[in-house]
C-alpha cells in the first residue's frame, strides 16, 4: 500500500503545507494544476523535490475555482470537464517533462472528486478525460492512471474503466471515518475526522484485515493500493511519520 498526499497548493505570496517535511515519506504526490491552486513556480519547485526524493508524480486538477480552492461544485458539461482536465494535467505533465519526469496519474481535487464520487455524469466525464488524454510528445509513456476512492461500489467502477482501458488506483483515508457504504463521513458529524490514535488504529486494520470499521461498527472490506495523508500542518507531518512507521514495521501485516 502506497501513501499519497495533496501537495503544491502553495499560491504567490502564500504558503499552504509543509511540502518539503511531506514529500521524504511519501510515494505519490498529487500536484495542483493551477485551477483550485498552485502556480508555475510552486509546480516547478514541487516537481523538483519530487524527483529529489523519488516520489511518484500524478495532477491534482480541480474545478476553475481558485477563490473557493476548488471546494465548490460547479454545473459543468462532460465536454467542460474533459477540456479543463486535459488542460491541467498538459501544463502538469510539460513541467514534469522539463525536468525528466512523467506523470503516473490523476487525482481529482475537492469538489471535482466529490462529485466524482457521487454522480454517475460526472465520474463519467472524468474517466472519459483521463482514459483519452493523450499527446505526440508523451506517446510513448505508460497510460494515465485514475485515483478514486475505495468503497462498495468499486466494482462498478472497475466495470466503468476497464470499458475505457482505464487502469485505476483506489485510496483510502487515514484519517476519515466512514460510513457503511464506504463513503466519508460528513465532517460536521462526531468521529468524522479520527485523532491520531484512532487514525493509527484505523490504518493498522487496513493493513492487517484489509478493512475499515464504519459508523455503525460493521467491518467493511476495501481494496486499498493507496493511502491519502495530509501534510498542511506538523501535526500531519507527524501523522504522515507514524503511519511510514507503522507500515515498515515487521509487525504491522500481523493480526
Amino acid at each position: 500500500m502506497l501513501l499519497n498526499c495533496d501537495l503544491g497548493e502553495s499560491y504567490g505570496s502564500w504558503t499552504i503545507g509543509q511540502d518539503a517535511k511531506a514529500m521524504p515519506h511519501i510515494d505519490q504526490a498529487n500536484i495542483a494544476c493551477g485551477f483550485h491552486a498552485g502556480d508555475p513556480l510552486v509546480m516547478q519547485r514541487t516537481l523538483a523535490l519530487a524527483k529529489e526524493h523519488g516520489v511518484m508524480v500524478g495532477a491534482h486538477p480541480a474545478y476553475p475555482d481558485l477563490v473557493g480552492f476548488g471546494r465548490r461544485s460547479m454545473n459543468c458539461s462532460a465536454q467542460e470537464i474533459v477540456a479543463f482536465m486535459h488542460y491541467q494535467i498538459a501544463a502538469l505533465e510539460g513541467m514534469a517533462a522539463c525536468q525528466g519526469l512523467t506523470l503516473s496519474y490523476v487525482k481529482p481535487h475537492g469538489a471535482l472528486y466529490n462529485d466524482m464520487m457521487s454522480q454517475a455524469s460526472v465520474i463519467d466525464a472524468v474517466m472519459q478525460a483521463v482514459s483519452s488524454y493523450q499527446t505526440r510528445a508523451f506517446k510513448g509513456r505508460p497510460p494515465l492512471k485514475l485515483m478514486l476512492q475505495a468503497n462498495a461500489f468499486a466494482k462498478d467502477h472497475l466495470e466503468k474503466a476497464q470499458a475505457l482501458n482505464l487502469q485505476l488506483y483506489f485510496e483510502a483515508f487515514a484519517d476519515r471515518g466512514y460510513e457503511d457504504d464506504g463513503s466519508l463521513m460528513a465532517r460536521s458529524k462526531t468521529g468524522a475526522v479520527l485523532d491520531h490514535d484512532a487514525m493509527l488504529k484505523q490504518v493498522k486494520q487496513l493493513i492487517q484485515t484489509g478493512t475499515i470499521t464504519t459508523v455503525s461498527g460493521a467491518a467493511l472490506k476495501l481494496h486499498v493500493d493507496s493511502l491519502c495523508v495530509h501534510g498542511d500542518n506538523d501535526a500531519g507531518i507527524a501523522a504522515i511519520e507514524s503511519i511510514r512507521g507503522l507500515m515498515q514495521s515487521p509487525t504491522a501485516d500481523q493480526p
